[in-house]
């Protein structure tokens, strides 16, 4: 029997200084995150400070906190505003105090461009970004890409943790320069920055593993839909337990201890055929899962060399086909908010997972192309 997301969260409130959760997107993971700091630290609205921080999380409401002033009237003055709260208040004054704008840009323009650059304002509430290359195409209030904005939400929140844990660190609270942070126990990361190529997500998988065996204090809760940053993760920490988060068609979730990687303990790409196959025999196919179908032809693609995933669908109505899919899993029309499928989309998501499955011309097409050496 499954369980509400306010149970799971429970089951994460244990000793154990990483907990690794895979799940696939649209599962619950940002909304565990909330559940799990309800469980932790639940706000008192009668509280006007948030004094003794027990939990800081990342999720897609920390990037709700930061958003753009596009300066519409003259258009020249554009800044991403950090949205005041007494959590971003507390943050952005130990920010300011630690002197930590450097850390930020060195991280953020490693992961972007060596010469894009955030400017802090005074009271670190405001960011403005320019291209600097010491010359006259130097370029100065410009508005980054939504991934640029996604990698800088990351290393402001990477930098500050970064910093507490060598706080932390000093183990006579007098001796810190800061107390603010004193009763942290939790971290909580859910799926930071998905738009890094395979390269620097590894290298942002290795960063965050560093810094949690530096860490002698915090317990570490990392969930995502990454299978490489999952995998990378699973081999560099220690003291771990792993877990795939589950949802049913009811609504509840399981959480299900495994023991190894992706790869050796839920085969990412057989459980995703072995999802959509369940949900068709139990006529439960819901609008998310073309996107899983979708994920199962790129990783199939992917493995047989094809460039494009849609080189894999049938042949006389390829174009129709892709827009079905795109159309059904990416839409951002306001029928995506109706879950349940029609009938005929419910029928397609048979007729190509069977395609995929049974269907073996593009083998063939591999075979004609390999070339044939002679017997010596």
């Amino acid at each position: 029997m499954g369980q509400i997301l306010k149970e799971i969260a429970q089951k994460l409130n244990v000793n154990k200084k990483v907990q690794l959760i895979y799940a696939f997107n649209g599962i619950g993971k940002t909304r565990l995150s909330r559940e799990f700091k309800e469980l932790i630290a639940p706000k008192n609205p009668d509280e006007e400070n948030e004094a003794d921080i027990k939990m800081l999380y990342y999720n897609a409401f920390t990037e709700d906190l930061f958003y753009w002033d596009n300066d519409l009237d003259s258009d020249i003055n554009r800044k991403l505003i950090i949205r005041p709260n007494s959590f971003t208040d507390l943050v952005l004054k130990f920010l300011r105090d630690q002197g930590l704008d450097g850390n930020i840009t060195t991280n953020f323009q490693h992961f972007t461009n060596q010469f894009l650059t955030p400017t802090f304002s005074p009271d670190f509430s405001e960011v403005m970004f320019s291209i600097q290359r010491g010359d006259d195409a130097s370029l100065n209030n410009i508005k980054i890409s939504k991934g640029e904005e996604s990698n800088f939400i990351w290393c402001v929140f990477y930098s500050l943790i970064e910093q507490i844990v060598e706080i932390l660190n000093i183990p006579e609270p007098e001796n810190r320069a800061t107390n603010d942070f004193d009763k942290l126990e939790y971290i909580f990361v859910d799926d930071p920055v998905s738009s890094l190529d395979e390269n620097h997500l590894i290298e942002l998988a290795v960063n965050l593993a560093e810094l949690i065996k530096k860490s002698n204090h915090l317990k570490f809760v990392i969930s995502t839909h990454n299978p490489l940053f999952y995998n990378v993760l699973f081999n560099e920490v220690g003291n771990k337990a792993c877990y795939m988060l589950n949802k049913f068609e009811d609504g509840t979730y399981e959480l299900v201890e495994k023991p190894g990687d992706s790869n050796k303990s839920f085969s990412y790409h057989l459980f995703l055929k072995h999802t959509i196959e369940e949900a068709i025999k139990a006529g439960t196919v819901q609008k998310y899962h073309f996107m899983l179908l979708r994920n199962l032809y790129e990783k199939t693609a992917n493995f047989l060399g094809y460039p494009r995933w849609s080189d894999l669908l049938p042949k006389d109505k390829q174009t129709y086909y892709n827009r079905v899919i795109q159309f059904t899993s990416h839409s951002t029309l306001s029928n995506e908010a109706v879950p349940e499928p029609t009938e005929p989309e419910k029928r397609t998501v048979k007729f190509l997972l069977d395609h995929l499955v049974d269907n073996n011309y593009w083998k063939e097409e591999i075979a004609a192309e390999t070339p044939v050496t002679a017997n010596t």
